[in-house]
């Protein structure tokens, strides 16, 4: 398969991208930064949220001469509490999913989006079955880029017959997310102020979240690739998470034990636009795709502080 991947110096997209390399997959990237995980992945440093007019020669100005099976759109700003402090990034979100879509519609190429259980909004009511995401619920300008987005692609489906999967993603952790000064994620932000003996602050006392490991995440993305890319499925938005649920405590205790460390834990309310519980329901992941993620909390937590502890011993993804 041709893959071209957005966002492919993130997170995600860099374990996706190593991924689907090792399967013997071609991989291209496009991505406003370069990748400081892997020189594996080559990447097209571009600024999605610009603008354009004519996808003839792919993205921007790269032309595919074997074209391109799958795009996997997973750039945006995805910090909830940023985009409530600078909402205009929430509309640069909105303009890269119109500028994938546009290349994949210019193209006739299938999509896979990235979306968020922010979606959901803060459920009291515990609904997290696929069809019961309402924008009534929005709780934040990131939410809303998301319901954007998955309204421009059903959009596009019904204008254009463009195939897609678009995933539901939660707070997917693991290896390639500890640069904290670029983007600030709970878990790897934890470890290292624990790790330091530096204070720490939970927002929420209540919180609870679903915790995805990223080769779960990544694994449930193949996996929907291959349907997509096999015409098997098409059509349907999936939640890929754990399925259970953590209170952030609780995460910051495990990641306590792990390091032999008592945190220095203060705790105050969740700040604004922030989700306070979510569980995913996973069981259409498990019926269309087959997913069964391998990896609870505190499996991933231990394996998440091995590999940064490897990765600031000057280690760097082969």
């Amino acid at each position: 398969m041709r893959i071209l991947i957005t966002g492919s110096s993130g997170q995600i997209g860099t374990n996706l991208g190593l991924r689907l390399l090792d399967e013997g997959h071609f991989v291209f990237g496009v991505d406003i930064r370069p990748n400081t995980w892997t020189d594996r992945i080559e990447t097209l440093l571009q600024d999605l949220s610009t603008p354009y007019k004519n996808f003839d020669e792919g993205i921007g100005h790269v032309h595919y001469p074997d074209g391109i099976d799958l795009v996997v759109h997973l750039a945006a700003h995805a910090k909830v509490h940023e985009l409530v402090e600078q909402p205009d990034r929430a509309i640069e979100n909105i303009m890269m999913t119109f500028n994938a879509l546009e290349f994949c519609r210019c193209h006739d190429i299938p999509i896979v989006f990235s979306s968020s259980r922010e979606v959901y909004g803060d459920i009291h009511r515990y609904i997290t079955e696929e069809s019961h995401a309402d924008f009534a619920f929005t709780e934040s300008p990131y939410s809303a880029s998301k319901i954007s987005g998955e309204a421009l692609i059903y959009s596009y489906a019904q204008c254009y017959g463009l195939r897609y999967l678009i995933f539901r993603f939660s707070n997917v952790y693991g290896r390639f997310d500890n640069d904290i000064e670029r983007m600030e994620r709970v878990i790897p932000l934890f470890v290292r102020r624990i790790s330091r003996r530096e204070p720490i602050i939970v927002y929420g006392e209540n919180k609870v979240l679903d915790f995805t490991y990223v080769d779960d995440c990544v694994d449930g993305i193949v996996r929907g690739i291959t349907q997509l890319v096999d015409r098997k499925e098409d059509g349907h938005t999936i939640n890929l998470a754990y399925g259970e649920g953590q209170s952030l405590v609780d995460m910051a205790k495990r990641i306590g034990e792990v390091l032999g460390i008592e945190p220095d834990m203060t705790v105050e309310p969740s700040r604004l636009g922030e989700v306070t519980h979510y569980v995913a329901n996973i069981g259409k992941a498990r019926a269309l795709l087959g997913y069964n993620p391998q990896t609870p909390l505190a499996d991933g937590i231990a394996r998440s502080i091995a590999w940064s502890r490897e990765f600031e011993q000057g280690d760097k993804a082969e």
